[in-house]
C-alpha cells in the first residue's frame, strides 16, 4: 500500500500540447526522458499521417488529374502559323588560315619570343634567326656602295682649276718651243741657199719644227679636255655602278630582315616545332606535321570558322550572309551564332552522296572557347513559311501506304484516317500542304487499347505494325 501511495504522489498530468512538456513538475532525470519520449511519439504520428496523405494523393487525385490531362490532350484543333525553314548539317570547327612558320633561308634559331597558346597580331615578332654572317655581308656591301658613289661624285665635279692651269702652261711652253724651232728652221734655209750648211742640217731643223708643232697640238687638246670635264658616258657608267652597289646592299639588308620572323596575320600559336639552337629550313605553309617538325619553327592558326557539308537538295536555299546556329558536344545546350561567308562551287561526292562545302564565320562573343577539330551541328535559317497549316509531328502516321492523321468527327467518336501531303518539319511541327482544311480536330494520342492499328501494306521492309512518323 505504501508503494502505491508513493506512485500516486508522483503522478502528474500529461499535457495535450507537446510544447507544455517543459512545464511539467518532474524530477530532473525523469523530466528529460519524458520530454524526449513525447517528442518521438509526436514525430512518428506526424510521419504516419503525411505518408497516408501522399499515398491517397498518388492513388486517387493524381491518376484522376493525369487521366483528365490525357483526355484533354488526345484531341487538338489544328491551326495556321508561321513556320521557319531550318536546314540542318554536320560540320567541324576549323581555322580560317593555318600555316607552318619557317625562315626564308636555312639557319640556326637564335631565340623564340612566343609559346603555344599565345595570341599574336600581324607583324608581331615571333622569333630571331642567327644573323652573324649577314652582318658581315652588310659591312662589305656598304663599302662597295661608298666607293662607287665617290667615283661618281668625282666625275660629276669635273677637273680642278689647278689641273686646267697646268694644261694651259704646258700648251704655252709647247708653243714657245715651236716658235724657237721655226726660227732655227728659217735660218737654216737661208744658210743652205748660201751653201754654208749641208742639207742634213736643214732636214734636222725641219723635223724638230714639225715635232714641236705636234706637241702644241697635243697640249691644246689636253687643255680642251681639262676644260670640258668628264664625258657623259663616264658619268653614266659610274651611275650604274652606284645603282648596282645599292642593290647589293639592299639584298643583304633584306636577308638581315628575314632573320626576324614575324606573324603574317592575327592568330594563335597552336604548335611549337623547334627550340633555340635548332637548325631550321624553309618549308611550304601547308607542310604535314610529320615533316614540319624537322624544319619549321611553329604553327600559326587564325580565327576559327565552321565548315559543313550541305546536301545537294538544300544547297539552293543557302545564301552568303545567312545566319547559322551551331552546337558542339563539348558545350551541350549552348548555341553559337555564325554567318555564311562562302559556298563552294564544286560539289563533293562521297559514297554516291553529293554535297557542297559551306563555310561560316563564328560571330558569338564567346567563340574563343571553340577548339579546332570539334564536331558541330548546324542549323541554317533559310526563311519562313507564312500562315501555313501545321500539325504536331507525333500525330502523323502511316496507314495503307499513305501518310495521314486521324480526324475526330461529330458523327462518331471513332477516329477517321485522313490522307495528307506533308511539307517541311521543324521541331515538333510539320507543314500540311493538302488533305486538311484547317477546321479539323485531330488525335495526337489515344486511350490505352483504343489506338487504330496501322496497316503496313505497301511499305517495303516494314515488318512491325507500329505507326511510322513522317518527316515530310
Amino acid at each position: 500500500m505504501q508503494s502505491e501511495k508513493q506512485l500516486e504522489a508522483k503522478q502528474v498530468d500529461i499535457p495535450n500540447d507537446l510544447s507544455d512538456i517543459d512545464d511539467l513538475d518532474l524530477p530532473p532525470k525523469k523530466s528529460f526522458i519524458a520530454r524526449w519520449r513525447w517528442r518521438i511519439i509526436i514525430f512518428v504520428i506526424l510521419l504516419a499521417v503525411g505518408g497516408g496523405a501522399y499515398y491517397a494523393y498518388t492513388q486517387l487525385t493524381a491518376p484522376a488529374n493525369n487521366q483528365a490531362t490525357r483526355k484533354r490532350d488526345r484531341v487538338i484543333a489544328i491551326k495556321r502559323t508561321d513556320l521557319p525553314i531550318i536546314i540542318t548539317a554536320n560540320g567541324t570547327i576549323q581555322p580560317e588560315k593555318s600555316i607552318n612558320v619557317s625562315p626564308k633561308s636555312s639557319g640556326r634559331l637564335k631565340s623564340l619570343q612566343v609559346k603555344e597558346g599565345d595570341m599574336v597580331k600581324t607583324g608581331q615578332i615571333l622569333a630571331y634567326m642567327d644573323e652573324s654572317n649577314t652582318l658581315g655581308q652588310i659591312t662589305q656591301a656598304d663599302g662597295q656602295l661608298a666607293s662607287a658613289q665617290a667615283s661618281l661624285d668625282l666625275l660629276r665635279a669635273g677637273n680642278r682649276s689647278q689641273d686646267i692651269a697646268q694644261a694651259q702652261a704646258n700648251l704655252t711652253n709647247s708653243q714657245a718651243t715651236l716658235e724657237q724651232s721655226e726660227i732655227v728652221f728659217r735660218q737654216n734655209q737661208q744658210l743652205y741657199k748660201e751653201g754654208a750648211i749641208a742639207s742634213r742640217d736643214l732636214d734636222a731643223s725641219r723635223t724638230t719644227s714639225e715635232a714641236n708643232r705636234a706637241k702644241v697640238t697635243q697640249a691644246r687638246e689636253a687643255l680642251s679636255l681639262q676644260q670640258a670635264g668628264s664625258r657623259p658616258e663616264e658619268i653614266d657608267r659610274a651611275q650604274a655602278q652606284v645603282v648596282a652597289a645599292a642593290g647589293s646592299l639592299q639584298t643583304v639588308q633584306s636577308q638581315l630582315e628575314d632573320t626576324i620572323i614575324r606573324a603574317p596575320f592575327d592568330g594563335m600559336v597552336v604548335r611549337k616545332y623547334a627550340d633555340p639552337g635548332a637548325f631550321v629550313t624553309p618549308t611550304t605553309s601547308g607542310s604535314a606535321v610529320s615533316s614540319a617538325t624537322a624544319s619549321s619553327i611553329l604553327a600559326l592558326a587564325s580565327n576559327n570558322q565552321v565548315v559543313a557539308n550541305v546536301a545537294e537538295a538544300n544547297i539552293a536555299q543557302i545564301k552568303v550572309g545567312q545566319e547559322v546556329t551551331l552546337q558542339v558536344d563539348a558545350y551541350p545546350g549552348k548555341k553559337f551564332i555564325g554567318r555564311v561567308v562562302s559556298i563552294s562551287p564544286q560539289a563533293i561526292v562521297n559514297q554516291n552522296v553529293t554535297s557542297f562545302e559551306v563555310k561560316a564565320e563564328i560571330t558569338s562573343q564567346d567563340k574563343q572557347v571553340l577548339r579546332s577539330g570539334m564536331n558541330a551541328s548546324l542549323e541554317f535559317k533559310a526563311g519562313q513559311l507564312k500562315d501555313v497549316l501545321v500539325v504536331p509531328t507525333v500525330a502523323i502516321v502511316r496507314q495503307q501506304g499513305s501518310t495521314g492523321v486521324y480526324v475526330k468527327t461529330d458523327q462518331s467518336e471513332t477516329p477517321v484516317f485522313t490522307t495528307i501531303e506533308t511539307g517541311v518539319t521543324v521541331d515538333d511541327k510539320t507543314e500540311v500542304k493538302s488533305g486538311l482544311t484547317g477546321n479539323e480536330k485531330i488525335f495526337v494520342s489515344f486511350p490505352e487499347g483504343s489506338r487504330p492499328k496501322t496497316n503496313p501494306s505497301g511499305i517495303p521492309g516494314l515488318s512491325s505494325p507500329s505507326p511510322q512518323r513522317s518527316r515530310g
